[in-house]
């Protein structure tokens, strides 16, 4: 246990590594019957994946606010966000049988109860979230093209990118005003994590 607590935020309990090690325990079975995450990544789940995902936690400014993540997949990072958080979570995802095993992955970890899955398109899902993630759903005009009524003036985005963090950046605030900052990700040191608020397209106020 304590190697594995290791990169992950402090005061996380020994039943929530134990909650954590069970989802990759069902990320690796379930990919006998469809492709969640890269096989080439299936013997470093918790490398690759659960810390990747558990890092952003940490960057919640207030304690149980209400989570979207976009694209949601494998799970990655909103079940590892719902089992690090206080707050509801929601999972966005399109695709019939990845939306099944997102269900029963919360059910089975003890998170129906605050973890809502929606096989819908984000563009179609209403309410208003505190927190947005998303992970290589889409480049990031097309991400807040799809999403941004999801959000408020409040509302934080922590989306992880590769080496072009910064790029995307640029290119999203020629169309977008935000405020934003690049943050270090700890798994990866070419990549960073995008952190935005105040969201909007240029020409609405």
């Amino acid at each position: 246990m304590t190697d594995l607590a290791l990169g992950l935020p402090p005061d996380v309990s020994r039943e929530t590594i134990r909650k954590l090690t069970a989802y990759c325990d069902l990320l690796r079975a379930e990919a006998a019957h469809q492709n969640l995450i890269s096989i080439t990544t299936l013997d470093q789940v918790w490398e690759r994946h659960i810390l990747d995902s558990a890092q952003l936690a940490p960057l919640e400014e207030n304690a149980g606010g209400s989570w979207v993540d976009i694209g949601s997949g494998a799970g990655l990072p909103g079940i590892v966000i719902a089992l690090l958080v206080e707050g509801p979570v929601t999972l966005i995802e399109p695709r019939r049988l990845r939306a099944q095993f997102l269900k029963r992955a919360a059910g089975e970890l003890g998170l129906a109860n605050r973890v809502d899955v929606l096989c819908d398109r984000a563009e179609r899902v209403t309410g208003r979230f505190d927190m947005i993630t998303a992970r290589a759903v889409a480049p990031l005009p097309k991400l807040l093209e799809m999403s941004t009524h999801l959000s408020t003036r409040k509302t934080r985005w922590l989306l992880p990118k590769g080496r072009h963090a910064e790029s995307e950046l640029a290119e999203v605030r020629r169309n977008w005003h935000c405020e934003a900052q690049v943050v270090a990700s700890r798994t990866n040191p070419q990549s960073g994590i995008l952190v935005l608020s105040g969201v909007r397209a240029k020409g609405k106020r």
